[in-house]
């Protein structure tokens, strides 16, 4: 074998030799030098205790009628003196000649509107098209959940209908000739109906509910001012049985209260918010979702460790009509910082705490002050560098890094990925 040939394989070999060992090590080091990250994200850690309670209110039941009944208002409804409630009807009877006289006062009012609208109905074609137009504009609100012309564009629909069935005469004497003998169906029914139909009409303002539980004079606001804790467990552990027959209540004030059983350890916390004139948060979760802001309005003298807690709201009065004995989250206060794993959190060698992110390829100490403490993570705020730092370039910890959670001889600078 020539010298040059064994030479060219000598150096062949060593190369593959070389490449295999770099191979080697690679492999060598990803398995040995397991490093861990996760992104970092935002979160409100807050200081929160649970209560059950009752929520009170003033609330006047209507009185007890017997019959059929119709409600009118929806629940949660403002309504005002003189306004009707209810209808009352002695049978089934009476009961559908409100439904006809609903549907004909209904058709009534569309025909005034038609009549309000006669500037041209003689072209039948045109109103043919017109028709067409609305039908097509109604459904395209419809497709886009916009409903707030709603009941007008329907109302100009059927007014043009209208228009079409009676513009073969070439003017308005039928329409006319219609609203007098509709005016005078309604007028028979209402006739007939004051025999057997009764108005309920409203002496108060209020906001309309139609659930009446019985608690309505068990509890009511004026005797919060004197509520002791074994009173108010005394009446949530009590039966309640409802009136029959009633119609709904009213509840005639804006103000609403939660009065609820505290230790009086929790009852300090919501103390210091009341002398700094704050409010604590509350939140409903099982037949209600929402937060209320509620303010303290009493905290009564301890008994055997407890206190009865009273909290007030103007706010969200209509959605809270259908809730009286409700378990809520008093939020007292909230922290937002960045959650991260409490093995994250590393001391560099000038003892400031942080936490290395990476950027690029190498990790980054990022300094961070401890906000909040839970039993597996921190909340951590970033540090300020100083001005003039040889670190001020650096940017702080945010919300979308990846930082990292073990892995060996880390330091600022270190390549940590090739």
């Amino acid at each position: 074998m020539k010298e040059g040939k064994i030479v060219n394989r000598v150096v062949m070999l060593v190369l593959l030799g070389a490449v295999l060992v770099y191979l080697f090590m690679y492999a060598w080091r990803s398995f040995t030098d397991r490093m861990v990250t996760m992104t970092c994200y935002t979160y409100t850690l807050d200081q929160v205790t649970e209560a059950t309670g009752l929520l009170v209110r003033d609330e006047y039941v209507l009185p007890a009628r017997s019959g059929l009944v119709e409600v009118l208002p929806a629940e949660g409804e403002r309504v005002g003196v003189g306004q009707t409630l209810a209808y009352l009807y002695q049978d089934a009877a009476a009961l559908e000649r409100r439904q006809q006289l609903d549907a004909l006062s209904q058709e009534l009012e569309q025909i005034k509107y038609s009549l309000s609208h006669t500037d041209d109905m003689s072209d039948n074609a045109k109103l043919s098209e017109e028709i067409l137009s609305q039908i097509a504009s109604l459904r395209s609100s419809v497709a886009a959940r916009d409903f707030t012309s709603l009941e007008d564009d329907t109302m100009e629909l059927r007014a043009l209908v209208y228009k079409r069935d009676y513009s073969s005469t070439g003017d308005i004497t039928d329409l006319q000739n219609a609203k007098a003998e509709l005016e005078s169906q309604i007028q028979a029914l209402t006739t007939a109906a004051g025999q057997d139909t009764t108005s309920v009409v409203a002496d108060r303002a209020g906001v309309f509910s139609s659930m009446v539980d019985g608690w309505e004079s068990l509890i009511t606001p004026a005797m919060l001012e004197t509520l002791t804790p074994s009173q108010l467990t005394e009446l949530e552990q009590s039966t309640v049985t409802p009136e029959d027959g009633t119609v709904g209540k009213l509840i005639t004030s804006t103000k609403w209260y939660f009065a609820c059983v505290l230790d009086e350890d929790d009852a300090g916390e919501l103390a210091n918010l009341r002398d700094d004139k704050k409010k604590v948060t509350v939140r409903f979760s099982r037949d209600w979702s929402g937060e209320v802001d509620m303010t303290v309005e009493r905290i009564s003298d301890p008994e055997n460790g407890k206190v009865v807690a009273v909290l007030s709201s103007k706010e969200f009065l209509s959605d809270t009509t259908l809730l009286r004995a409700q378990t809520v989250s008093l939020v007292y206060s909230s922290t937002t910082g960045i959650r991260i794993p409490k093995n994250a959190l590393y001391q560099n060698g000038s003892g400031q705490w942080g936490v290395y992110a990476i950027v690029g390829a190498f990790a980054e100490f990022k300094p961070v002050e401890i906000v909040g403490d839970e039993e597996d993570y921190y909340l951590v705020n970033p540090v300020a560098v100083a001005p003039g730092d040889n670190n001020e370039a650096k940017r702080s910890l945010r919300a979308g890094d990846e930082i990292i959670l073990s892995g060996e001889e880390l330091y600022d600078g270190k390549v940590v990925r090739g």
